[in-house]
């Protein structure tokens, strides 16, 4: 039973299962085999064909009396791929020092199954009498999340459970355990261009029609723009180039086609839509097409008292106060807080995504304490 393990051993035996994104499988049955003994019903189902599926996905439930409130905990399964130079097998968990500096190593350990561990350890205690509690849980956050936490909000709203608040386990921290937790995330839009032309032979430029100069008229009037100045929680809008391609490989050939990409971070001033329609027309002014798809819209969980709550449980526990943020990427919170209102707090964040990814056993152990005070209080709160 995960009430009689440690959270160290909940983590080792998450990343002991090989879940690369799309995830399924043998790390759902690992986290339902912790969460049915505490009481909770697991809702599993898999959705998705290749090449963005199939997907696992869980919802799990453990109800408390009618009409007590309901604190949702959420994250993900998957991992990226760990790629080579591991100094020990990424997915056979192993611990170095001793102490305060004893560290987990393995694929997960940061982003997220440490998190998922101190959640499972955390609600451990908690008697259902306090509230409902749940665990909204995708296979499918690192990749393009079309079949993952966008789904199991489906199967939630068919079961009729909608959380009060959401803690999404996120690592969040930077420097040390505690010190950020994201109130907010900016949007995420990818713009795919092109600019079509007519093949020749660079000798004859009357008889072909180049389109790079057109597209590069049109990446320096895109890279030339200020789209804002950021905003009280939100930095300034940001669209890079990142990506450009004629697909010619000879030296004596006008391309046909020359196309390229751009990506924007976008703060609560813009629309994903808005900015798609703003991009377009400025490609079509210099001759070009565009299509945009937009991942998530900027959101905001304004200060208030679950950020209180959170701050709180953090400060019992490492004597600091986390800061307040909506920077960096973007997570699953984009969809979440469609729900509820939701928070962002984990881990330190520092080997997320890195070979030889490792989390500090001490900060484990610190999480599970914070987490349950946070899952305590929320409850409470929302109670009264």
């Amino acid at each position: 039973m995960a009430g009689k393990m440690s959270v160290i051993d909940i983590a080792e035996a998450l990343i002991a299962c090989p879940s690369v994104t799309p995830a399924t499988g043998l790390v759902f049955d690992c986290l339902e085999g912790m969460l049915a003994p505490l009481g909770f019903t697991c809702h599993r189902f898999v959705e998705g064909e290749a090449p963005d599926g199939p997907v696992e996905n869980m919802f799990a439930i453990r109800k408390g009396p009618a009409g007590t409130p309901h604190f949702a905990f959420a994250g993900h399964l998957d991992v990226v791929p760990p790629g080579d130079g591991w100094t020990s097998a990424p997915f056979a968990p192993e611990r170095r020092g001793s102490g305060k500096a004893e560290l987990l190593y393995g694929r997960g350990a940061v982003d997220m199954k440490g998190s998922i561990a101190a959640m499972v350890a955390a609600v451990a205690d908690i008697p259902s009498e306090a509230g409902t509690l749940s665990f909204i849980i995708t296979g499918d956050e690192e990749g393009p999340a079309r079949y993952g936490t966008i789904a199991l909000m489906d199967r939630m709203r068919e079961l009729g459970e909608i959380p009060d608040l959401c803690l999404v386990g996120e690592p969040t921290s930077v420097n040390r355990l505690g010190d950020m937790m994201k109130i907010g995330r900016r949007g995420s839009l990818s713009v795919w261009l092109a600019v079509e032309g007519v093949q020749g032979h660079v000798a004859y430029p009357h008889l072909a029609d180049n389109p790079c100069p057109k597209l590069v008229a049109m990446l320096a009037e895109l890279d030339g723009l200020v789209l804002d100045e950021g905003t009280d929680w939100f930095q300034p809008s940001n669209l890079e180039i990142t990506d450009i391609d004629v697909g010619n490989p000879t030296t004596n050939i006008i391309p046909a086609a020359a196309r390229a990409r751009v990506s924007i971070r976008f703060n609560d001033l813009h629309t994903g839509d808005g900015l798609v329609a703003m991009v377009t027309q400025i490609a079509q002014k210099h001759g070009g097409t565009a299509r945009g798809i937009v991942s998530g819209e900027p959101f905001l969980t304004s200060p208030g008292a679950f950020s209180q709550v959170i701050a709180s449980a953090v400060e019992a526990e490492t004597g600091i106060v986390p800061e307040a943020s909506t920077s960096g990427g973007t997570s699953d919170a984009r969809f979440l807080k469609d729900f509820c209102p939701v928070i962002e707090f984990g881990l330190n964040n520092a080997t997320m995504h890195k070979r030889d990814e490792a989390v500090a056993t001490a900060d484990l152990a610190a999480l599970v304490r914070i987490y349950r005070r946070i899952a305590e209080a929320a409850l409470a709160t929302q109670a009264t």
